[in-house]
């Protein structure tokens, strides 16, 4: 046996790290440095969905229903791919409306209505009192089970003395949790950063546990072998007991459907998730993440119900130890006391973490819809108290105290007639009556405060005759003919085959009822009358909320007020110096000087009564405010008015936005033409330098070499004939540097001649070796050449493609090797294409300049000086090539030199045969 002490002392070091995680995340915030600001974080928050019903009531379920256990799994993974559109809806508003709960969300959609509010609060406290007391009945039930290690004793309902129970020991122990953690602050808009470290925390620990176990569980089947794990399988109460896992029975499609769904609205709408998801997030990026870990999260933590569930009911067949609890009793039975306490802690963390959160948002909807509305109306007759934002925080600890203590009452007097997961799934349906009040909000404008009113009022109904009765009924605390028959006797009425609907599962039956008659009811009492100013504004914030990154309410508020009343009413509630801050924010964000200076227009009022709504929610932050206000009433017409100039302003804002951006490109493109600008202006200089230099030369030569023969009449003839050599060389040198420039000019503007005639090119290749033959000689290069034997046909113009050819070659020959240069020429084909390549065994071209020596005026630099020549022979070239329908460019192999090759289409008469040819 583990001694009680051991178990409650473990239990308390366990929650002493709970508070010590609590308090640093707390401190740490305060110090401006979050720790719970973190995608991952938010992600783990979120599985405070997974409770003592997912770590010890999904075994218990599969044992009954094989793969039934699912569905409850696979809603929240479906509805997490809708989190980027419904979620981040809900997300947007509830931060821009400072929206404190799903009451208040629900109140401010439709109207900001005190009635909606607290009838909200109403059914969340009743659905959700059955789920708080499933995880008192895990706590209790793992104490008792552990306490009597390594003996298997199923707990027993006994009358204890209070002080003697630990379920309601562990009840005392987490109000005390939630109370020092939870009511920290009034405003309950802001996040509770110590809250979500300890349930980030906490769901890391239930799913080490659980994983623990089913490793543990896992490898040891494998580990016995198929002979004895056969031999452990063959009894016939072991067989029987087995069947629904081994012989899995399809559960009927209205029952995967209905829970599916039921799970996946549960996910958003249950009080502690819309508080983690929505209220306690501090970046709506981080729902990116959360899509897709917080359905792995489910994976993971269902990963080894299956093989838990089988080994328990192989050691377990007769039917003696519930399934609920073979998470813990396996560890037991294979003398693993160790793993047993891991377990235990797990499933405290479970419990723990729903019970603490759904808590705190319950205790927030109590004190804002229920108990503020019923004091304002006490005010009205007496003055209320200084010091408001004290006695509202003490009725949120008081509230936290009673949902606690009624999650135990129904615990002890009703808990014990159903399953975990049947308790969990009652809960699941009364949250689902929010669904359509929430989604129809979203994305329907018609939606009224009496039709939200009216389908909430006739779901509730439904779930409480459909669902509530009957565990009362178990509970024997009803006469067991109301299950059967109905009120009077009569059989159409009955609870769980209402209108003689029967064979349906109780939950599924009581889940369509009631959500059928909930959506019938909303849609029919909205649609009698259209949705009043306030109604229309609300549908507007909700229904576009994704339209714009921080949605903000239109202000339709017109009337008189004083800013001395306003920021008295706000200090009551949140202090002087939280209200002077704020206030002060908003001077300066509106150009004034000081908050004396703001005007109590209707912007003003609008951020008092947005204050207010994060300390006492939206519907009695508005009945607040108008206390001290006298407001006009807007009509609906006047309303629309507002609205459409609302919406002509935003548009207009979007136009200049996008002017702006379009003013911007034109800027940008204008900035990189004038850097395009700069650079031609440079090239041009460069170039008007480089042929200046270039014709100076020549006619240097020329003009040097006349006068000599003009002056000295008498020179030896064959010194003159050398000296005229050279005048007529340099005049051909000045003919093609002018013809060069001409030719660019004339390509460039299309005015160049071409010619177009059948053209060999192994003919251009060889007139061009020979016109540079001399060239080449001169230089010391050898010229290898490379030609295909059959004619190479191309269309083009002769002397255009063999000054190309002459181009490349005088290139080769400039930057071949200065001792043993080669020059290489290759013709081959390539597919329908003739190409052809000149290869130099030079220093070759630099990659950055394989494209730039096709420029104008660009010449390559080789050892740190330029050339000879004006750069306009390979750009030439280029403008001739493409212009015959081919393509020219630059290669560099290294330590090979460099190639220039060009490709010309063939000629039809010369395709025969060509394809795959080299």
């Amino acid at each position: 046996m583990i001694d009680g002490a051991l178990i409650v002392g473990i239990s308390c070091l366990y929650l002493c790290l709970l508070f010590a995680i609590a308090f640093w995340a707390d401190r740490r915030a305060d110090h401006g440095r979050s720790v719970i600001a973190h995608p991952t974080v938010y992600g783990l928050s979120l599985a405070v969905y997974c409770t003592a019903w997912t770590f010890y009531g999904s075994v218990g379920r599969a044992t009954e229903n094989g793969i039934g256990f699912l569905p409850i799994y696979l809603g929240p993974t479906l509805m997490a791919l809708l989190w980027g559109s419904v979620l981040l809806k809900m997300i947007r508003v509830s931060k821009s409306e400072r929206i404190t709960s799903i009451a208040d969300f629900i109140a401010a959609r439709y109207g900001k209505s005190q009635i909606l509010g607290g009838l909200v609060t109403l059914i969340a406290v009743v659905g959700v009192v059955p789920y708080i007391s499933l995880q008192l009945k895990a706590i209790s039930w793992s104490f008792i089970i552990l306490h009597h290690y390594p003996e298997i004793r199923m707990p027993e309902q006994t009358s204890l003395p209070l002080w003697h129970d630990n379920a309601f020991v562990a009840t005392l122990l987490l109000a005390a949790f939630a109370i020092l953690f939870g009511t920290r602050q009034l405003d309950a808009s802001e996040r509770h950063e110590g809250i979500v470290a300890a349930i980030a925390f906490e769901s890391i620990v239930k799913l080490v546990a659980f994983l623990a176990v089913g490793l543990f569980v896992t490898l040891g089947l494998l580990g016995l072998g198929p002979t004895e794990l056969g031999q452990l399988a063959a009894t016939p109460q072991t067989q029987e007991a087995l069947r629904p896992l081994l012989e899995p029975s399809v559960s009927p499609f209205e029952d995967w459907f209905a829970i599916s769904l039921l799970a996946g609205l549960a996910v958003i709408l249950l009080p502690r998730q819309f508080q983690m998801g929505i209220v306690e997030i501090s970046d709506e990026s981080h729902l990116k993440r959360a899509i897709w870990a917080f359905p792995l999260y489910l994976l993971l933590i269902n990963l080894f119900v299956v093989p838990i569930a089988i080994t328990g009911l192989i050691l377990f067949p007769n039917g003696e130890v519930d399934a609920d609890t073979f998470m813990l009793t396996l560890p037991i039975a294979f003398d693993q006391p160790w793993l047993a306490l891991l377990v235990f802690i797990g499933g405290l963390s479970a419990a723990t973490g729903m019970v603490i959160v759904e808590s705190i948002a319950l205790s927030t909807m109590v004190s804002n819809d229920l108990v503020l509305p019923a004091l304002m109306r006490l005010w009205r007759r007496h003055p209320p108290p200084a010091n408001l934002g004290r006695l509202l925080l003490n009725v949120r600890r008081g509230a936290i105290l009673v949902i606690l203590l009624m999650g135990y009452l129904y615990y002890h007097f009703a808990g014990e007639a159903y399953a975990l997961v049947s308790i969990g799934l009652i809960s699941f349906v009364a949250v689902a009556q929010f669904a359509p009040a929430v989604i129809g909000g979203l994305y329907w404008r018609g939606g009224t405060r009496e039709g939200a009113l009216a389908g909430l009022s006739a779901g509730f109904l439904v779930w409480i005759y459909c669902l509530l009765l009957p565990s009362f009924a178990r509970s024997g605390w009803l006469p067991p003919a109301f299950m059967e028959s109905g009120p009077g006797g009569l059989d159409f009425l009955a609870p769980q085959a209402l209108f003689r609907l029967d064979g349906w599962n109780p939950v599924t039956h009581g889940f369509f009822w009631s959500l059928t008659l909930n959506i019938g009811v909303f849609l029919l009492v909205s649609s009698r009358r259209k949705p009043n100013a306030i109604e229309t504004r609300q549908a507007r914030l909700f229904v576009d909320a994704l339209h714009q990154s921080h949605p903000t309410s239109p202000r339709l508020w017109r009337g008189s007020a004083e800013l001395r009343e306003l920021t008295a009413l706000v200090e009551r509630f949140l202090g002087v110096r939280r209200t002077h801050e704020a206030f002060e924010y908003l001077a300066k964000g509106r150009g004034y000087d000081s908050t004396s200076a703001l005007p109590a227009d209707a912007e003003t009022v609008n951020f008092a009564e947005i204050l207010l709504s994060g300390a006492i929610g939206s519907a009695s932050a508005r009945v607040m405010v108008a206390s001290v206000t006298q407001e006009e009433t807007l009509g609906l017409e006047e309303v629309l008015d507002i609205l459409d100039e609302a919406s002509q302003i935003r548009a207009y804002s979007y136009e200049l936005e996008q002017k702006s951006r379009a003013l911007e490109e034109a800027t940008e493109e204008l900035r990189a033409a004038n850097q395009r600008l700069q650079e031609l202006d440079r090239l041009k200089d460069d170039f008007i330098s480089s042929v200046t230099h270039e014709l100076r030369t020549p006619l240097a030569s020329i003009r040097a070499f006349s006068e000599i023969l003009f002056d000295d009449p008498t020179i030896e003839l064959d010194q003159r004939r050398h000296f005229l050599g050279i005048l007529v060389s340099e005049t051909e040198r000045l003919s093609r540097l002018v013809n060069q420039v001409l030719d660019l000019a004339k390509i460039e503007s299309g005015r160049a001649e071409w010619r177009n005639e059948t053209i060999d090119l192994r003919g251009v290749i060889e007139q061009s070796v020979a016109a540079t033959r001399q060239l080449i000689a001169d230089r010391g290069s050898q010229l290898d050449l490379d030609l295909q034997t059959r004619p190479a046909l191309v269309w083009g113009d002769r002397d255009r493609l063999i000054q190309v050819m002459v181009n490349l070659l005088s290139n080769a020959a400039k930057f071949a090797a200065d001792e043993g240069g080669r020059i290489h020429i290759h013709l081959s084909t390539h597919d329908d294409r003739w190409r052809v390549c000149v290869n130099d065994n030079g220093p070759g071209i630099a990659e950055e300049d394989l494209e730039q020596v096709f420029e104008k005026f660009h010449q390559t630099q080789i050892g740190g000086s330029k050339p000879a020549g004006t750069g306009l022979g390979l750009p030439i070239s280029r403008q001739i090539i493409d212009h015959l329908g081919g393509r020219l460019w630059a290669l560099n192999q290294p330590e090979k030199g460099a190639t220039l090759c060009f490709e010309l289409p063939a000629h039809p008469e010369g395709r025969t045969g060509m394809k795959g040819s080299t």
